[in-house]
């Protein structure tokens, strides 16, 4: 137990990030996170090297946040064309950083999910090697992916 607490503490805040890459709906994140976390729990008895615990992590973080939105897809009816942009618009008082950290998710949720994956975990501070472990590519792959996301982004961002 004390190795998840340990995840918890470690990557906790960048989990929950994830899981806001995949669901826009704050409960539904909440509920994503914790099958994260307990996802991760049950496979803690697999992991064979302690040093690549952060991959290990944002791996399962990902595989479930892929299987939460293949799930939400086949429960929606297909959608008119609406853009899932954002959250509701923020109050007033809210600092500019806050908003422009919202942004930034909505447009992250945005791309198409390879390039979100990348994304989120560069977001993460993985590195190249960290996020090619994680996701099962390689280096060149998600130097390729980044830059592409961030192509993306960019023009994302820009047309607000």
């Amino acid at each position: 137990m004390r190795a998840l607490e340990r995840i918890i503490a470690d990557y906790g805040p960048g989990l929950a990030r994830v899981a806001a890459s995949y669901e826009a709906d704050r409960a539904l994140q909440e509920d994503l996170t914790q099958d994260i976390l307990l996802a991760v729990h049950r496979a803690l008895p697999t992991l064979r090297d302690e040093a690549s615990l952060a991959p290990f992590v944002f791996r399962i973080a990902h595989n479930r946040g892929v299987t939460h939105v293949m799930r939400q897809v086949s429960r929606r009816p297909p959608a008119a064309g609406v853009a899932d942009d954002a959250d509701p618009a923020t109050p007033e008082d809210v600092l500019l950083a806050d908003e422009r950290s919202r942004r930034l998710t909505a447009a992250v949720r945005r791309l198409p999910l390879p390039y979100r994956q990348v994304m989120t975990l560069l977001l993460e501070d993985l590195s190249h090697a960290e996020i090619a472990e994680a996701l099962g590519l390689t280096r060149t792959n998600v130097g390729v992916r980044i830059n592409r996301a961030k192509t993306q982004l960019k023009a994302l961002l820009d047309e607000r």
